[in-house]
């Protein structure tokens, strides 16, 4: 398994991998003494994995749980509430805007969940995640680009960060953007992409 500690592990860096076969273990070690340090700490400082020692603990206090579940579950519903069309039920840690239906005038090609995004940021300062066309990636056979069949952009909450005044503000800023979807017309073109996840790296252009 692999986890990115983020988010469920209280931090703000690191993450780990855990394995059950001794000689995975070992080739991985080399990419770790390689790439990242040695594999008693993976190139993260002391504090930081000292930190998440004690945020994997905290991580699993029912308390904990509840609040952050519900803090997702209150946007979740506040955006139901201003008829943004998102996915259901929602989740633990995000809420998933569903953005074919909420920009059905920008064309797959032109990536409405980046467009999507982006005018969340240029709307409030919110900065989401585009999942969809942009982080599908190309088929690698022909390069062409590859349509997953829901283009989502998603707004992961980070633990013990914002209140639900927090969440107010990105839902009314939401909604702001969805009362002048009609004005968005046209999304963007990719003008530079690495070969590998791109998603990460990739300059764009409006269309």
């Amino acid at each position: 398994m692999t986890m990115s500690s983020k988010k469920d592990g209280l931090v703000n860096i690191g993450g780990f991998i855990a394995l059950n076969d001794e000689n995975v273990f070992n080739i991985a070690s080399n990419f770790t003494i390689i790439y990242e340090g040695f594999i008693t700490y993976g190139g993260m400082a002391g504090r930081d994995m000292a930190a998440l020692a004690v945020g994997l603990n905290e991580v699993k206090e029912f308390e904990y749980l509840e609040s952050r579940i519900s803090q997702v579950e209150y946007l979740g519903n506040k955006l139901i509430e201003f008829g943004i069309p998102i996915q259901k039920p929602i989740g633990g840690h995000a809420v998933f805007i569903d953005s074919l239906k909420f920009l059905p005038n920008i064309p797959r090609e032109e990536y409405p969940a980046q467009t999507l995004a982006n005018e969340i940021y240029k709307e409030a300062g919110i900065r989401t995640v585009e999942i969809g066309t942009l982080l599908a990636d190309r088929n690698p056979q022909t390069r062409e680009n590859r349509y997953p069949k829901l283009e989502l952009v998603r707004l992961a909450i980070p633990r013990r960060t914002y209140t639900n005044n927090h969440m107010d503000y990105i839902a009314v800023a939401i909604k702001n953007v969805y009362d002048r979807r009609a004005e968005i017309e046209k999304g963007y073109n990719i003008t530079w992409e690495s070969e590998f996840l791109r998603h990460f790296t990739v300059k764009l252009e409006e269309a």
